[in-house]
């Protein structure tokens, strides 16, 4: 696991050394144990690659990066695990490839140097990397199927610069980056910036599943190397049984297959479905015991999971660490975490997670973790609100306009009380009830209320920025038509806000630690088989995540797997409204505000005050506008 960084120069000029290396100084955090840059200066093109590495597999110096093969022609920056290498190794070697290390570097090194970009669909595992042949001077970056590291780039007719993260990016160029409003927009309405955008206009992320191939002569478009399944469920995943003894199955290859470590692993722990799942796997795979992680707050039990990590923990005779937070924990992490990013991040979990990883990291270096859960088997509650619409327009029209309407809107909202986060969630649910199920989903995947769009100075701008998003779902799932709109809003959402919000998210709060955090739900053999089910598998009787659920009945405690889902947050609404109220007046000021020429100063002051007087519920857009403007003071 590392930090990469590089840049390529198409003709006479040199790239600069001191960038890289100031490149890599911004990522050491990715990196504590080596740092290095390369550089080369040849005809028609120069190029300087720099690593930062966190060692994982065969921590010796021989596997440290820049890499470079025995005859100096192929050289690789690489930051991921790829858990089939041993296999890759093995084919590579029967061609008469002889290895120096007992690394997957090399194995990445050897299997692009002899396929090209044809060695992607080769490797089972998450990457972020950039290959470069010195002999003609090409090349080309690549991200992993579903976007678990991330890889940002810039490029023009003179060079192309990449980084693992925005700020390592920035130092490649001493240019003052303009803002993308639309990316701007996109934050504000649904808390993250979605590839390719980032709040830079000149830079963009490459895409999961892609390659970005170039030479002497420039930069090509990126190009998609994999995709996702599209077809119908085949017979033996329409079996009910069937395919939840193969779910079982798939998940715990998945997990064993994550194991490979030199270091010292864990698994985060909730208490929630999800990570039970992995511990259950992980327990059984391996031949000692497990640490798991677990956090939780000990002044507000509504948010507060601990006593079902504890359970899990003690089923499965794992070690157990418990970290207990109190506020003040977590309300002096919110600066330090903003200080890191080197962008806006508008999803407040980001806090309780770099938390969890440092805890985690003063006992491992790499964690499992369950997140691509929800996405992949209908988690979250915005995919059950298509079934609770229907049952509400079944109610006769003068409950619902006369009475039901006027009570929601006149009551108060909160997420940290049950009721009050009941009545949000209804006023969510029927802010889209057309027909279109994928206009709703994208209407209630939004963290902009309608009545907030005030926060712009042109109205215009949210319902544009909707529409952009709901013609990239449509273009995402055009290939998908017979499949029903379950699975498609599905199949949009791994390919969309996964990799743009959770995954991005958790690189950044775990990396700023040192931690390797790896993902067996998202393992290309579990994603594919979970997108082939049927959507009744997967919700049924207003039941979320069904065939997960029952696949590991008997194995987990009934209390995990019949529980409530609980989201990792932490109480930002209150605390906007209490502790936070200082920090937040003194970041998104006025001239913060204006200075993003889309904003209106007083539509944000009007937002904040329906929020402290509990007229509406806007934490969410509240701290995606303090994230915001925290960024904003550290620009130029």
């Amino acid at each position: 696991m590392c930090g990469i960084c590089g840049e390529f120069r198409f003709g006479p000029d040199p790239v600069e050394r001191g960038r890289v290396e100031q490149s890599c100084a911004t990522m050491r955090h990715r990196g504590p144990d080596h740092s290095a840059v390369w550089n080369l200066c040849a005809e028609g093109i120069s190029a300087g690659l720099g690593a930062v590495r966190l060692a994982v597999l065969d921590p010796t110096p021989a596997c440290h990066q820049p890499m470079h093969d025995p005859s100096d022609r192929y050289h690789l920056v690489f930051n991921g695990e790829i858990y089939n290498y041993r296999t890759l190794r093995q084919e590579l070697a029967s061609t008469g490839v002889r290895f120096n290390t007992d690394g997957d570097t090399e194995v990445v090194l050897a299997a692009c140097a002899r396929w090209g970009v044809e060695a992607l669909s080769r490797l089972s595992g998450m990457w972020a990397l950039a290959f470069f042949d010195s002999t003609t001077g090409s090349g080309f970056l690549s991200r992993d199927p579903v976007g678990i590291k991330p890889l940002l780039y810039s490029a023009d007719d003179g060079y192309l610069r990449f980084a693992s993260e925005l700020k390592a990016l920035g130092k490649l160029d001493n240019r003052n980056p303009s803002i993308n409003h639309e990316a701007l927009i996109q934050h504000l309405l649904f808390g993250f910036i979605a590839q390719p955008d980032s709040i830079h206009a000149g830079a963009r992320r490459l895409a999961p599943a892609h390659y970005l191939a170039f030479n002497s002569s420039g930069v090509a478009k990126p190009i998609p190397y994999y995709k996702l399944p599209v077809s119908n469920p085949s017979p033996d995943q329409s079996d009910y049984a069937t395919a939840c003894g193969k779910l079982r199955r798939t998940l715990s290859e998945s997990v064993v297959s994550h194991r490979v470590s030199d270091v010292p692993i864990g698994a985060f722990l909730s208490g929630g479905l999800d990570s039970s799942i992995i511990v259950a796997d992980l327990a059984q795979a391996t031949g000692r015991r497990v640490k798991t992680f677990s956090v939780g707050y000990a002044a507000n039990a509504g948010y507060d999971e601990t006593r079902f990590a504890r359970m899990v923990a003690k089923h499965f005779y794992t070690d157990h660490y418990e970290l207990k937070l109190t506020d003040r924990d977590v309300l002096e992490a919110i600066p330090q975490v903003l200080d890191h990013l080197g962008e806006p991040v508008g999803d407040s979990s980001i806090i309780p997670t770099s938390l969890v990883s440092q805890f985690a990291s003063r006992h491992v270096t790499v964690a499992l973790s369950g997140d691509g859960g929800d996405e992949l088997f209908g988690g979250y509650w915005r995919y059950l609100g298509h079934y609770a619409l229907a049952l509400y327009n079944a109610l006769p029209g003068v409950i619902r306009h006369l009475v039901v309407e006027p009570l929601l809107q006149s009551a108060s909202t909160s997420k940290s009380s049950g009721w009050s986060n009941r009545i949000r969630q209804l006023r969510k649910l029927l802010r889209a009830r057309g027909d279109d199920p994928m206009a709703r989903h994208v209407a209630w995947s939004r963290i902009l209320a309608p009545e907030a769009e005030e926060l712009f100075t042109e109205p215009r701008l949210a319902i544009d920025g909707l529409d952009r998003t709901l013609e990239t779902a449509r273009r995402l799932t055009a290939d998908m038509n017979d499949r029903d709109w379950l699975t498609k809003i599905l199949a949009f959402d791994v390919q969309y806000s996964l990799p743009s919000d959770m995954l991005q998210k958790v690189d950044l709060a775990s990396m700023m630690h040192s931690l390797e955090v790896r993902v067996p739900f998202l393992d290309q053999t579990v994603v594919e088989l979970a997108l082939g089910l049927p959507s009744d598998f997967k919700i049924d009787r207003g039941r979320r995540k069904h065939i997960l659920t029952e696949a590991y009945r008997g194995q987990l405690p009934e209390a995990i797997l019949d529980r409530s889902k609980m989201g990792f947050e932490v109480p930002i609404g209150e605390y906007l409204r209490g502790p936070l109220r200082e920090l937040f007046r003194d970041t998104v000021t006025r001239k913060a505000i204006e200075s993003f020429d889309l904003l209106s100063f007083e539509g944000v002051e009007a937002i904040y005050q329906a929020h402290l007087n509990r007229r509406g519920e806007h934490a969410d857009l509240l701290f995606a506008l303090l994230s915001l403007c925290w960024w904003r003071r550290s620009q130029p």
